[in-house]
């Protein structure tokens, strides 16, 4: 079945023939007194609403488990619950700047070690030791958006019996399918493309090991950080257009970042597979287009806040994925928490700003731009 068919009908209320499923609002559920036994007992361990809601998640990704967290931080989080004192990861030194405050702030205190690498795609044998129990990959990186080689870095790491956990929200399995490339663990923050209208936080883990699924299941009744019946219902809702917005928001991209990269006033334009040639045969082979996220420079001399400010259609915000474009500045706003030292070996440059394109007439973002970089001379 195609996946937007899947989006659309992966669920049904086959009980009382309702074509929307209801919402369950519930925090606790009556058992029988004899047994104590029970499909539901209490919200934060299950809850109907959010039951279906990773029936349709497993379904995007094509996995056997899906579940779902109270924001795309959570869903990390409990992707790193799977490690232990003594535990090492590697990471992209180019990653999003909450997973890394998560690595420098959180990690010191569980015994955990974090190791940022320029380029997971240099990675051998001799970068694991002992410890090395997951690698952690964004492809494409966050906001640079370079290229990982999902199947080498799982056939690394699964020689050296690491896990490899992949943040797949800038490209959702309509683009993107890691768990089909052996990754072990998916997650994304579903706040972005999955809900798309920038009003509601969520996160989503899937994973085919039914041991690794257990100890989901465990962080979500331990830890609470549940998604509530009613963002449940709502994400169920907005993924049935997942499908149509992100091919609308890709293609205006394509032609933005087209338009940018032959525009006097614009010093370089990033996307997935800019970096080199190899690395744009490299997604070409294992995601179905490059996205909607685009990150560019200004031209020497040009005025960045006059630009900025000049802007009529993207909101300078942080986030992405929304039916609206948003445009921000990684270095002080998604990745203020690396240092200046981490985001210099990241890539990520002080004038480096990343676009994410909405679902807008692509006639008018591109007038825009073009009026705000006047405005900047």
């Amino acid at each position: 079945m195609h996946i937007d068919t899947i989006a659309v009908q992966a669920l049904r209320d086959h009980e009382h023939g309702a074509v929307v499923p209801p919402i369950h609002l519930a925090s606790t559920f009556e058992l029988d007194p004899a047994t104590e036994d029970g499909a539901y007992a209490y919200q934060r361990g299950s809850n109907p609403t959010r039951a279906q809601l990773e029936t349709v998640i497993a379904a995007l990704e094509g996995a056997r488990h899906g579940f779902a967290f109270a924001s795309g931080m959570a869903a990390t989080g409990a992707a790193f619950s799977l490690l232990a004192g003594g535990d090492e990861v590697i990471l992209s030194a180019s990653v999003y700047g909450g997973t890394y405050r998560f690595v420098d702030k959180v990690f010191p205190g569980r015994g955990v070690t974090g190791r940022f690498v320029t380029d997971l795609g240099d990675l051998t044998d001799a970068d694991f030791t002992e410890h090395t129990r997951m690698v952690f990959v964004e492809t494409p990186a966050n906001p640079t958006l370079r290229i990982t080689d999902l199947r080498r870095i799982v056939d690394l790491a699964h020689s050296h019996g690491a896990l490899v956990v992949v943040d797949n929200t800038f490209m959702t399995p309509v683009l993107q399918r890691p768990l089909a490339l052996g990754a072990d663990v998916v997650v994304q923050s579903a706040t972005k493309y999955l809900a798309g209208h920038s009003d509601l936080l969520a996160g989503t883990v899937t994973t085919d090991d039914d041991e690794l699924a257990e100890t989901f299941a465990l962080a979500q009744k331990a830890l609470g950080g549940v998604l509530s019946p009613f963002d449940s219902y709502r994400l169920i809702q907005d993924i049935k257009t997942l499908p149509l917005r992100l091919e609308r928001q890709q293609a205006s991209a394509v032609e933005i970042a087209a338009h940018l990269a032959a525009h006097e006033d614009v010093a370089r334009v990033l996307t997935p597979g800019s970096f080199s040639e190899a690395e744009a045969v490299l997604h070409a082979s294992q995601a179905s287009g490059p996205g909607a996220v685009i990150s560019f420079e200004l031209a020497e001399g040009l005025d960045r806040v006059a630009f900025l400010r000049a802007l009529r259609f993207p909101a300078y915000a942080v986030s992405l994925g929304g039916v609206e474009s948003l445009i921000c500045r990684p270095a002080t706003m998604t990745h203020e928490a690396m240092t200046p030292e981490d985001r210099a070996a990241a890539g990520i440059g002080d004038e480096l700003l990343r676009l994410s394109v909405g679902i807008e007439a692509v006639a008018d973002l591109v007038a825009d731009l073009d009026q705000a970089l006047a405005a900047a001379r």
